[in-house]
């Protein structure tokens, strides 16, 4: 709910509400609200409701220059590492990734988009590279669902999968890599727009 926009950052979460709508009591509510806040996605506050954190735009820049040098490299050794029936499980991927896109089914979408950039980095059999993935990914999550409401950007990543997925299948690493990093560097930047353009419509204090 908080990665795909359903309870924005700013606002404060309403225990009671949150209760009913996830069917779960309110003792093992603020367990997960204490997880949440040390993965940075809430803010505790004495004596208040918890609120959601907002994106941090300095560290965005960071954050994605990071994943996308991980996901290059991951994507040069997977173009030589990858076995035929991972590519055609990549491929399977793809086609439905795209057909989401052709509906207009952006949750369905997002969750494809990540299990695709996972198989990726899985198809280069690299353990540390994984572990230092999955480490920065899940801190990328809200960001990058964010960015796909980006003007353009979403029929853009489609397209930018499709040439990754070539690149693969021809077994060019450098071009798969080079492709993979800008791709994961066009969304960051994509962010950054969205955010500059949500703080120039709010009202000045």
């Amino acid at each position: 709910m908080i990665i795909r926009g359903e309870l924005p950052p700013g606002s404060q979460t309403q225990e009671t509400k949150l209760s009913k709508e996830l069917g779960v009591s309110r003792t093992p509510l603020r367990e997960a609200m204490k997880v949440l806040a040390a993965e940075g996605l809430i803010e505790l506050r004495p004596n208040r409701s918890p609120r959601i954190a907002d994106i941090a735009v300095d560290g965005i820049s960071e954050l994605f220059e990071a994943l996308a040098g991980i996901e290059r490299l991951a994507a040069e050794l997977a173009a030589e590492r990858a076995t035929e029936r991972d590519l055609v499980r990549l491929r399977t991927l793809q086609t439905r990734m795209e057909g989401h896109h052709r509906s207009g089914k952006l949750d369905d979408y997002f969750a494809l988009n990540g299990e695709i950039h996972n198989t990726i980095v899985r198809m280069a059999r690299n353990t540390p590279l994984r572990e230092a993935h999955e480490t920065l990914i899940f801190r990328a999550e809200r960001a990058r669902y964010l960015a796909l409401g980006a003007d353009r950007r979403w029929s853009n990543s489609v397209d930018e999968h499709a040439d990754i997925l070539a690149a693969l299948e021809a077994r060019d690493g450098e071009a798969a890599g080079r492709l993979l990093g800008a791709h994961v560097a066009r969304t960051g930047t994509a962010l950054l727009e969205v955010l500059a353009a949500s703080q120039a419509k709010r009202p000045a204090a």
